[in-house]
């Protein structure tokens, strides 16, 4: 048999069921906003490490753990968050597993991709990876020479890069006078600059950087503009991130890096990484 009720008591019906569902999802909704309180609660921020130079970096007989990346996560820790910070160390194959794991609250030094983004949350970036020009700042060549690719793009001249890389594929696209001297590994596209069989060294902005850091009587880093093959390097997070506990990290990386300390310490890295491997030879 049906039933009737009246519009008061459909009303009430109504609104029972209302705050039915908003009490049912309060608890999810909840649950998106403890990171940092989980955190503190805890006492302790865990960074997954995975080593690649001046990112992050580690002392094979301490152990210690150094880079930009670290010295972030080891000041948001301590000076933001009030927490002792421990460096989880991990390789780049695990690093977002174990962030979505729960082995570590942050995995430092994630280039920001699409396909990554699905899994994991970013933060805003510390710095930019892109594809760079290294080149002798006494090179004739390159007198008044700018930023734009077009500048260096010339009959005469050589573009040393790893063949096969995704350097290789971006300079490919966009050199169209100059010749591109395809070589087997790093230590042979630095040596033909450095012995002029080529004008200009393309790699990753990051390894040009340690070069030219290491180098600064002759060597110039230029960063091209427009970009060549451009991405963010973040702080990643667990995928259910709230946008409050984003927020937090966001304003603490974007005002760092706005103020310049970011810039400080790639250089103060960078020339630690340089000292390493000089140590090392």
């Amino acid at each position: 048999m049906a039933r009737f009720f009246s519009r008061s008591i459909r009303n009430v019906i109504a609104c029972a069921t209302a705050l039915g569902a908003l009490l049912s999802q309060a608890p999810a909704q909840a649950a998106e906003t403890q990171i940092w309180k989980d955190i503190q609660s805890a006492g302790v921020l865990r960074c997954g490490a995975a080593v690649a130079a001046p990112y992050v970096m580690r002392d094979v007989a301490t152990g210690q753990y150094s880079g930009y990346f670290v010295d972030l996560c080891r000041d948001f820790g301590e000076k933001v968050l009030k927490v002792k910070v421990e460096f989880v160390d991990t390789n780049w194959d695990n690093l977002v597993a174990g962030l979505q794991s729960g082995k570590w609250d942050l995995a430092m030094a994630l280039n920001q991709t699409p396909e990554r983004a699905l899994a994991v949350s970013f933060s805003a970036p510390a710095t930019d990876y892109q594809v760079s020009l290294l080149v002798n700042k006494d090179n004739p060549k390159f007198s008044g020479a700018g930023n734009s690719v077009a500048d260096y793009d010339k009959e005469g001249v050589t573009f040393a890069v790893m063949s096969g890389t995704a350097q290789d594929k971006a300079i490919s696209a966009v050199v169209k006078k100059g010749k591109i001297m395809r070589l087997p590994g790093m230590d042979e596209t630095r040596l033909a600059v450095m012995s002029r069989r080529a004008d200009v060294l393309v790699d990753a902005s990051d390894t040009n950087h340690l070069f030219a850091v290491a180098n600064p009587d002759w060597a110039k880093e230029v960063l091209p503009e427009p970009a060549l093959a451009k991405q963010g390097v973040a702080f990643g997070l667990r995928r259910d991130a709230s946008a409050a506990d984003l927020q937090v990290l966001n304003i603490y990386v974007t005002q760092r890096r706005e103020t310049g300390e970011i810039d400080a310490l790639v250089d103060k890295a960078s020339r630690q990484a340089n000292a390493v491997e000089k140590s090392a030879q």
